[in-house]
């Protein structure tokens, strides 16, 4: 590895209302060892102690923002808009940075890439851990490895910034997919880091409005991929969901 590799990440951090969380991610950022870190957050106006918190720390955050957004992606947006790193990463409430070594193991996998990316870990409201992700990362991750879902978590992907758009406002729910999407459209080098580099909180609006997010990862997989091969994949995800699921089953029996 080159020695004067030393790229600054700007990590985006969205917030409304969530006390309970909060601090936790917060300091999974602010205890990184690697010291070239931007850190944006964008709080929608809580009004439960939440920006009490955030105050906390406001001296170690990179730029602090509270105001009423139009929703999670709109607030994406703002973060991206302050972001003025090499490369970003959203890492949003209640969601961790895997360990205080992760930054500074991604980037010293190999230089110059347009994507780093590694694997997520699955927690439940009470912080027990639940595993790695159904979706494993792919050994080489392309724009075909989206094909059956999302096979690489939001909070697991580093991309360099000059290849990051923003995000979709038409999607309410599942534009963090097209996003990614559109970046590994854009990278030339991606890299897998062959490790966990994210903590990711289950039960978020996807999960609570899941027949909205189903529609709209559909019409994002139909757009990137075309309507009737987008079908054919759906049908090989229900089977290996129905096969995952019997497996599992009999696992636990």
């Amino acid at each position: 590895m080159e020695s004067s590799w030393n790229p600054r990440l700007s990590v985006i951090t969205i917030v409304y209302n969530n006390v309970r969380d909060i601090e936790r991610t917060v300091l999974s950022v602010l205890n990184q060892t690697y010291e070239n870190i931007e850190y944006v957050v964008v709080d929608g106006g809580s009004t439960d102690g939440t920006l009490e918190i955030l105050r906390k720390y406001s001296s170690r955050i990179t730029r602090l923002v509270s105001e009423p957004d139009r929703g999670i992606y709109d607030a994406m947006n703002k973060g991206l808009s302050l972001a003025t790193g090499d490369y970003v990463l959203f890492m949003n409430s209640g969601d961790e940075i895997y360990a205080e070594d992760t930054v500074q193991k991604v980037f010293a996998t190999e230089p110059g890439a347009d994507i780093y990316y590694g694997e997520t870990e699955m927690f439940d409201e009470r912080w027990q851990s639940l595993g790695q992700r159904r979706h494993k990362a792919p050994e080489n991750l392309s724009f075909a490895s989206f094909k059956y879902g999302m096979s690489v978590s939001h909070q697991a992907v580093y991309v360099r910034r000059a290849i990051a758009v923003p995000y979709d406002l038409h999607y309410k729910l599942s534009s963090d997919i097209d996003w990614v999407l559109k970046a590994i459209k854009r990278a030339k080098k991606i890299v897998n880091t062959r490790m966990y580099v994210a903590k990711y909180l289950v039960g978020g609006m996807s999960k609570k409005k899941h027949r909205q997010s189903l529609e709209e990862r559909f019409h994002i997989f139909s757009r990137h991929y075309g309507v009737l091969p987008n079908v054919v994949n759906h049908v090989v995800i229900a089977f290996k969901l129905f096969f995952y699921y019997v497996k599992h089953r009999r696992t636990n029996d």
